[in-house]
């Protein structure tokens, strides 16, 4: 249903006459009056009756009336949610990330977005680089901050937006026999406890990879995903571990000479899915930043 042909009829009926609903509208007469027609043939029936003393809404007219006013109110109140989200007084970025991410990238890019736009709401979702691509692909997600490679080797359905290297560093609790040497070679990781983050996920994959290549076996005493929970275990079990260089405690972090582990985090949405206008000026804040 057209609604300017919807809110001519309402006219008509405010105003009482033809004449007095067109001046109100800033059209003609004539040009009023072919409207209510186009919906009279739209919907079938008969709205006006006309006559010397003006018009008069028929039974079926006064219904389209009564219906329509509802439709006009609904259409005017989406209209301006629509444009609160526009103006970013409203809407919800949902996005995703791996341990790092969510615990030391998100919160301060959210909290510098938030207090531009504080109407803004964020739906936050921690898991494996491979279960974010997952989702934004499923839509779940709108937005994904992911270790590159991506889990595709050509992600056309992926836009991927690098944004920064990140330094994976080996931590130590203070009672280690290591704690205390400062830099190492990889040999001397031979045969020690590791606990890790949990298989398969991107950043395990890039250290597992770089102990190989080393010709190194650590023993992976426990998986877990909370690099809080890895740096409390490392702390209680005399263990070892390999984290981003962003969530690594000061004075904790051991130099291993010949050994490189880094990774590429980038931002990725759907090809070909428009982001909602929240998620599109949040995407564009973290690029900036980077």
């Amino acid at each position: 249903m057209d609604l300017i042909h919807l809110r001519s009829l309402l006219a008509v009926s405010e105003r009482g006459a033809i004449g007095g609903a067109a001046k109100g509208l800033g059209i003609s007469q004539p040009a009023l009056s072919r409207r209510i027609r186009l919906l009279e043939e739209e919907l079938g029936a008969e709205l006006v009756e006309r006559s010397g003393r003006g018009i008069a809404l028929t039974e079926v007219g006064r219904l389209v009336v009564g219906e329509g006013r509802v439709l006009v109110e609904r259409y005017e109140r989406l209209k301006e949610e629509v444009q609160r989200r526009v103006r970013l007084e409203a809407g919800v970025v949902r996005v995703g990330g791996g341990a790092t991410a969510v615990s030391f990238v998100l919160p301060n890019a959210i909290g510098r977005f938030r207090r531009a736009y504080p109407d803004v709401r964020f739906d936050v979702r921690e898991a494996g680089s491979r279960d974010v691509e997952d989702a934004v692909r499923g839509e779940s997600l709108e937005l994904g901050l992911v270790t590159l490679p991506t889990g595709s080797k050509a992600p056309a359905d992926l836009d991927v937006r690098p944004l920064f290297t990140d330094q994976i560093v080996l931590v130590a609790g203070k009672r280690h026999s290591l704690a205390n040497q400062g830099r190492i070679r990889a040999s001397e990781l031979q045969g020690l406890s590791l606990v890790g983050f949990e298989a398969g996920t991107a950043i395990r994959e890039l250290i597992d990879t770089a102990l190989q290549e080393a010709a190194v076996t650590m023993e992976v005493v426990m998986e877990l995903r909370s690099i809080a929970a890895i740096l409390k275990m490392v702390e209680t079990t005399g263990s070892l571990a390999f984290v981003s260089e962003l969530g690594a405690p000061k004075g904790r972090i051991i130099d291993v000479v010949d050994l490189k582990v880094e990774r590429q985090l980038a931002l990725i949405s759907k090809k070909g899915r428009p982001l909602s206008p929240a998620a599109a000026a949040f995407a564009e804040a973290i690029v900036a930043e980077d």
